[in-house]
């Protein structure tokens, strides 16, 4: 073993003699790929970096790399155009050859002119050659000597906007304003007839200057739905020059090119014939040395136009390099060197190509946001490889930071192949196969580019992207993984956010699912066997009224579990998860074969799997009815609430009872929190209309059987008669608080069983009191056809009572079809569930007798104790409980239900806070700042209470402030616009169907909120619940389904120290076994950053930065009125000026930056309002 670098060995290879040095005066990409050729010809090479450069890649992959300048010396892009300072290094390190590259120096004159007068060989084209042809004017007299077509445009560059105008005057519109020097889209103006044309020419000036360093710009006729068709040259210092074919360059975006072909797909054989003869006639007119592209318009009718000579390697040059075999950056090396084109084996009769090759530019912008290019740290770098895939990357790894400063390619992928749609597919699979995280890229757009049928056939045209609009209808990689690990690197540094959450889960271990087993002791298979028949075929094979009519003929009593709702609601806060329902479906589709129906949805449920699980419950929903599909599901319906707090537009109510309908809800129980019988009509006519069966609900308030109590035996009647007429499948009985004593249950299940002998009779209850099973024994013994009950280690309490306690209770006496030994081997999954759930436990010990004297909700009970928590009232719990009673009857004694319940909590707990008692309520009702819900219930927003509102306290509470509504509250309200809902969402979130309109008509903001964090975080309803409400231990593995067949494997590594300045820790992972690294803001830390408020991009009034970069004009200040699409503001970044529009009409409210300002992407800029307030 020897000490000889790896550098040495190429010292006994070189072809060029001693003078073998050479420097690439570039950055990226380019400056790697010109290394390695000139390693393999056995090249020392030094790579050049401005500051903000110092980690970039390129300066690695050289033998000596060196600053340009000092700290602050030069701007980033201002660097690499410091022509002095560049010659100066290059002579100072004893630098034989200099190789420009592409952008930048390329076709800078005076560059190539002191390179070759400091002593230093130019690699490309003389000084004199590049003032012929690098600039578009010139190319134009250089074409007309040899008689090559060209489209008609000035005669030479042009100063002011006038001569533009009057170019436009004589040839009309449309015209393109160009850079006269360099290229890649950059002072570039396409202006039709109507545009500005003034404001079009100060942007393209601008925009060249800083690009390029001269501002110079001509102006020709802008061609219609052309070809670009380029062709690669190459020329020896003897006069010889030879084509290598022509690339298809069509495919562009903002004039610069996206998807490159060689050769051209379909061009014909005579038009590409005089292209490269052309080419090569031009070459060799102008004295061309090295290499060069030569670049044409094709129009519809096969003619071509020439446009410029590019005196320079293209960044597309490799594809012609696959279809040739030729290293043309070897070639223009060996050609500088002396070495003519024979010498090189490079003769055009000897020169062929084999099959295509297609190169894409793989860019940091994202598509969604026209292209807005995007900034940040690579997270993840997973490249694409395998037979005929090229890559030629620049700062593509894992941690590289991708700079607002510079062009946004990441990396080049270049396959070849003997048939064009062979290549096309093989650039399908590899872009499939790259994983980028951290930045945004353009994949997802070249995925939908390469499979639109223009593509495939070959025929695209210079501005396809831009006239093909459902190119951006593109399928993004979800990023799954990665967002999944932001979340766990979150809970790892801040712990969890879950509202309500106290402690950690107990349960440390997976749960386990229970073994069923049939009367002879084997183990039944849940997981493959098809679940018994139970009521749901009945319902769908016989309708509603006839699945209601058998229900009423089962000699016997159903029961309905509450397990999957209610009953979680009762005692966790609502807080279970549909990954622990799915878990135990299929068990649950045998054990409860036999029962009427699991309540699984609505209530509380919707609006707290958004608000607090992250959770779709849309997608709970359909997830559950494909696990159990023999199993009636009910749902809770608040009538013209839908599933809201308060009433919305019927036509609202309609769509979202439909959709939940065709998703999976078979039963829908409604009610109305006032017993409104028009209220609750609303809701019944929208599941008659569904094909839903309708359990038109009473609710239950108070001891009916205490002297004087408003809701007796006559209201209850007189109630259902009411109901009953709205014509109902079945008949409910909600006892929300649990009052219902047993002889209560007696005598009004008796009554209404005498009252309708035909009609199903369903009751629910809680055990609050503790007498729910007792109660619900009576219900089935005195005519109720189903009662509720829960699985035993989730009832009792708030919640319903046990299950395997009422069917003990009934044994022998009422059949109700289940299997009570199921029932205990399904029990021990939701003993472990209690555990897993005991951050939520509300730490109630046994029934609470003052029920019938408070009347809380059993669901209300535990939710109002972890609300007084929150509130620093839990001390004084027992004083809450009787302001809750004092409430009530300051409120009329309403029927007490979500959302009216909802009223009397808020009630109670203002009460408690201002330490007001019930006369200081009505001495000061109209000085005080009631909460919005005691609001909204006096105007008459959630209906009208029996018996009437409270006078003149409702008076004293309104006056001034609302006016009374009499009426039912819908009819007050204008229909919702369904179609541009969803209009208006799609726009804003992209993939949106008819549930996510449901979602947002009941809950805007939540709905909102629910987006926001699924698109930080990604599905969340894929953890396990440890993992979901516990930081990862450090070492301990969690397996992660994201769909069937794809498994993620994490381990947290570490979590690093507190970066000071930016106050964030990086949480470090494995990710199947790959190293993620995740920055984390700590925020339990108060660290001192200097940082610009963020726009929220779904907000139309808060206009934020597209990108990273310098603001160069603001256009607008404060008061000025915009219109949408109107420009506010210019940014430069990554070489190029981006006009930012206005998203919407309105009234400048505040404008946060000044010209010249540094911006980072999403920071606010301008704020607008309505032009014109509300009246």
């Amino acid at each position: 073993m020897t000490n000889k670098k790896f550098s040495g060995l190429r010292d006994n290879f070189s072809l060029l003699g001693e003078k073998n040095k050479v420097l690439v005066a570039n950055r990226g990409e380019i400056p790697i790929r010109i290394f390695r050729t000139a390693h393999e010809l056995s090249m020392r090479t030094v790579a050049i970096y401005s500051h903000e450069d110092r980690l970039a890649m390129h300066r690695l992959k050289a033998d000596e790399s060196y600053v340009i300048g000092a700290e602050n010396q030069y701007t980033p892009v201002g660097a690499y155009l410091a022509i002095d300072e560049i010659i100066n290094i290059a002579k100072k390190h004893n630098v034989d050859f200099i190789h420009p590259g592409y952008g930048f120096l390329s076709e800078n004159s005076e560059f190539a002119r002191k390179v070759t007068e400091s002593g230093i060989t130019w690699i490309g084209p003389p000084a004199a050659v590049i003032d012929s042809v690098g600039d578009k004017v010139s190319a134009r007299n250089l074409a007309a000597k040899v008689n090559v077509p060209t489209v008609p445009g000035t005669p030479g560059p042009i100063d002011t906007v006038e001569e533009a105008k009057a170019f436009v005057e004589k040839h009309g519109f449309p015209v393109i304003i160009k850079a006269a020097f360099g290229g890649g889209g950059r002072g570039m103006r396409v202006v039709r007839e109507g545009d500005d044309i003034a404001d079009a020419f100060q942007r393209a000036t601008s925009e060249a200057r800083t690009a390029f360093g001269n501002g110079t710009c001509f102006i020709e006729r802008f061609l219609d739905h052309p070809k670009h068709i380029e062709v690669q040259l190459l020329a020896d210092n003897y006069g010889n020059v030879v084509h290598l074919f022509e690339r298809d360059c069509s495919v562009q975006r903002r004039h610069q090119k996206v998807v490159e072909v060689a050769p051209a797909k379909t061009l014909p054989r005579e038009v590409r014939d005089s292209i490269l003869t052309d080419a090569v006639k031009l070459a060799k007119e102008a004295g061309y040395t090295n290499a060069g592209t030569a670049e044409f318009l094709v129009d519809n009718l096969g003619r071509h136009y020439f446009i410029e000579i590019n005196p320079r390697i293209q960044v597309e040059h490799t594809i012609t390099e696959e279809i040739t075999g030729i290293d043309i950056v070897a070639a223009q090396i060996q050609i500088a060197a002396g070495a003519s084109l024979e010498d090189l084996g490079l003769l055009q009769d000897r020169i062929t190509y084999r099959g295509f090759a297609i190169q894409c530019r793989i860019t940091t912008e994202d598509p969604s946001k026209n292209f807005q290019p995007d900034t940040g740290r690579l997270e993840v770098y997973r490249s694409a490889g395998g037979n005929g895939v090229r890559l030629d990357g620049g700062n593509a790894y894992v941690g590289a930071t991708i700079s607002p400063h510079y062009d946004s390619m990441l990396v080049k992928c270049s396959c070849s192949g003997s048939t064009y749609e062979i290549v096309r597919r093989k650039m399908l699979r590899s872009l499939i196969e790259f994983r980028i995280r951290g930045v945004k890229t353009n994949i997802p757009f070249l995925l939908t580019l390469l499979t639109h049928p223009v593509f495939v056939s070959g025929d695209y045209w210079t501005t396809f992207i831009d006239d093909t609009p459902q190119l951006f209808q593109m399928v993004s990689s979800k990023n799954r993984a990665q967002k999944l690990l932001h979340y766990l690197a979150d809970l790892a540094v801040n712990g969890s956010s879950i509202k309500g959450q106290i402690g950690l889960p107990k349960l440390a271990t997976r749960p386990d699912i229970p073994a069923l087993h049939d009367k002879n002791g084997e183990v039944i298979n849940v997981t493959n066997a098809e679940p018994p028949s139970g009521w749901r075929k009945a319902l769908l094979e016989k309708g509603p009224k006839e699945f209601a009519k058998q229900v009423r003929e089962f000699n016997g009593c159903l029961i309905m579990d509450t397990t999957w709702r209610d009953a979680h609601q009762s005692l966790l806060a609502t807080r279970l998860r549909t990954y622990d329902l799915a878990a135990i479906a299929p068990t649950t589709s045998f054990a409860l074969a036999g029962a009427f129906a699991l309540e699984c949805w609505g209530g509380a449920t919707f609006d707290v799997a958004m608000r607090f699980l992250h959770e779709d419950p849309w997608e709970r929903l359909r997830t559950l009815r494909k696990l159990v599909p023999n199993i009636p599901f009910q749902m809770l319906l608040r009538g013209a609430n839908g599933v809201a707090y308060s009433s919305l537009p019927d036509n609202a109510i309609n769509h979202f009872v439909k959709q939940a309908k065709d998703n999976g809800v078979d039963i829908f129980r409604v009610f109305d929190s006032l017993n409104d019988v028009e209220q609750l009509k609303v809701g019944i006519e929208a599941v008659k209309l569904a094909g839903g069966v309708v359990e038109a609900t009473m609710c239950y308030s108070g001891d009916m059987l205490q002297p004087g109590k408003k809701y007796n035996l006559d209201y209850y009647l007189e109630l259902s008669e009411k109901i009953v007429g709205l014509g109902t499948h079945i008949l409910g009985i909600k006892d929300m608080a649990g009052t219902m004593k047993p002889a209560a249950a007696k005598l009004l299940i008796s009554s209404l069983r005498k009252k309708y002998p035909d009609l199903p009779i369903h009751v629910h209850s809680h055990d609050s009191a503790g007498t729910a099973v007792t109660s619900m024994v009576a219900c089935a013994k005195y005519g109720a056809d189903v009662v509720d009950v829960a699985i035993n280690s989730m009832s009792g309490l708030t919640s319903q009572g046990s299950i395997n306690a009422l069917l003990a209770s009934l044994d022998g006496d009422i059949e109700t079809n289940i299997n009570a030994q199921h029932v205990r081997e399904l029990d021990a999954y939701w003993a472990e569930m209690r555990l897993l759930y005991s951050c939520f436990e509300a730490d109630l010990k046994g029934p609470d007798p003052e029920v019938y004297e408070h009347e809380i909700p059993g669901g209300q009970l535990t939710n109002l104790l972890f609300q007084a928590q929150q509130l620093g009232l839990g001390e004084k719990w027992k004083e809450t409980k009787r302001a809750y009673r004092e409430a009530n009857y300051l409120l009329g004694d309403i029927v007490k239900v979500t959302p009216t319940s909802k009223v009397v909590g808020d009630l109670a707990q203002f009460m408690v806070t201002n330490k007001l008692t019930s006369d200081d309520v009505r001495r000061l009702a109209n000085s005080l700042d009631f909460p919005d819900s005691v609001m909204d219930f006096f105007e008459g927003l959630l209906g009208q209470p029996y018996g009437g509102f409270p006078e003149p306290l409702r008076t004293d509470i309104l006056k001034g402030k609302r006016k009374k509504m009499t009426s039912r509250p819908g009819l007050e309200l204008q229909p919702f616009d369904i179609a541009a809902i969803k209009e208006d969402l799609q726009n804003r979130f992209g993939d949106i169907d008819e549930c996510d309109v449901a979602s947002y008509n009941m809950y805007p903001k939540v709905y909102e909120d629910f987006q926001k964090i699924r698109e930080k975080y990604g599905d969340l309803s894929v953890l396990p619940t440890k993992n979901f409400l516990a930081p990862p231990v450090t070492g301990e593995e969690i397996e992660v389904t994201i769909e069937q067949g794809k498994t993620l494997i994490i381990k947290c590594q570490a979590v690093g120290d507190l970066n000071k300045a930016t106050g964030t820790r990086e949480v470090y992972f494995e990710l199947n076994g790959e190293l993620r690294k995740i920055p984390v803001v700590d925020r339990s830390l108060k660290v001192d950053i200097v940082a610009k408020p963020k726009a929220d991009t779904h907000d139309p009034y808060q206009i934020g930065a597209p990108m990273a970069g310098v603001i160069v004009e603001v256009k607008v200040h404060k008061g000025s009125l915009v219109k949408k699409g109107q420009p506010v503001a210019v940014l430069s970044a990554m070489k190029m000026e981006m006009v930012i529009s206005s998203p919407s009409d309105g009234l400048v409210k505040n404008v946060t930056v000044a010209d010249g300002e540094n911006v980072d992407a999403s920071d606010l800029l301008i704020t607008l309002e309505d032009p014109e307030p509300p009246k």
